[in-house]
């Protein structure tokens, strides 16, 4: 199997942990209310952040790396750079997400397979294919279906322009992912750089109120999903991404990752109730709708399409790009 096919497959599977993700955070902070009644939202995102990079960073170092944390300049480079634009991402959009509603965040996060070609035009003077932009275009519309955008609340309020900084902050993080002097870089070392930037960032969030962090988590419930935000939403999706984003483009990259929502939507038609019997909570699973199927049959169908077979030419350049 060709190494960009390969990628592309691993950036999928990323996708679905990602996607896996929404449902058990919102179970978590369930979980989270139940200890800490009345506590504030923002700061239970903030003990999920850090106890989730925390911890993922912590397994990185003692078992992938087994204590073997000396990396070289670019890998500590690289992670610092995309634990900022990552963290810091999630960070705006969690804020934005209580000023604006949940659509127009989605809509507006994913608004990325935009940004990424228009960044890439402006830094390197390189223009997307007809190809790539019609994939682009479907696949926007496909978010704009799937997160049931509402144009009437679509306003440049604190909550969009919160929203909007963070998708250029994940931007960043995926162009960063592409830069060719970042090649041959340790995977594992620069994702512990990055799970350990993210919860340093986000620690400030918590740091007045350690004893109420710790209660919220006091439950098995709250422990059961973090184990699966750690494990498969963290390690397995951020360590698939930084190692094999870099075989395909950072254009194609953001046409994928745009089967996020797409994900989240599956998983949340039945994780919620089993979620529910396995927690003691009230978490009802969703139903299957028209804009479910249509925005994410529209989402698919661009990937398909960007992911058919490239010519002989375009091919080789890109493993050129990584010695291969």
């Amino acid at each position: 199997m060709k190494p960009t096919q390969r990628a592309r497959q691993m950036l999928v599977v990323a996708c679905a942990t990602w996607g896996l993700s929404f449902p058990v955070v919102k179970a978590l902070t369930m979980a989270q209310l139940a200890s800490v009644p009345g506590a504030d939202t923002w700061f239970l995102c903030g003990v999920t952040m850090v106890a989730r990079f925390a911890i993922a960073a912590l397994i990185v170092l003692t078992v992938l790396l087994r204590g073997s944390w000396r990396c070289t300049r670019a890998e500590f480079f690289q992670g610092l750079s995309v634990g900022i634009f990552g963290g810091l991402g999630m960070v705006f959009q969690v804020d934005g997400l209580g000023y604006t509603t949940a659509s127009t965040s989605a809509f507006l996060t994913q608004g990325t397979v935009i940004t990424i070609p228009i960044a890439k035009a402006l830094l390197h003077h390189e223009l997307p294919s007809r190809r790539a932009f019609g994939c682009v275009l479907l696949a926007l519309i496909g978010v704009a279906v799937l997160s049931q955008l509402d144009l009437t609340h679509l306003r440049l309020g604190r909550g969009e322009a919160e929203t909007l900084i963070a998708a250029l902050f994940f931007t960043g993080h995926i162009l960063w992912l592409e830069r060719p002097c970042f090649v041959g870089n340790d995977s594992r070392k620069v994702s512990l750089v990055m799970f350990a930037t993210i919860a340093v960032i986000t620690l400030p969030m918590i740091a007045t109120k350690p004893m109420l962090a710790a209660q919220s988590l006091s439950s098995g419930g709250a422990w059961l999903c973090l184990s699966v935000l750690v494990g498969p939403c963290t390690l397995g999706s951020f360590l698939w991404m930084n190692r094999w984003q870099p075989f395909v483009s950072a254009t194609a990259a953001g046409l994928i990752y745009c089967l996020e929502p797409v994900f989240a939507s599956l998983f949340a038609l039945v994780l919620p109730r089993l979620l529910s019997l396995a927690m003691g909570i009230r978490y009802p699973n969703e139903s299957v709708t028209m804009p479910m199927l249509l925005g994410g049959g529209l989402i698919l169908l661009a990937n398909i399409f960007m992911q058919w077979p490239a010519p002989k030419d375009a091919e080789s350049s890109r493993l050129n790009e990584h010695g291969i």
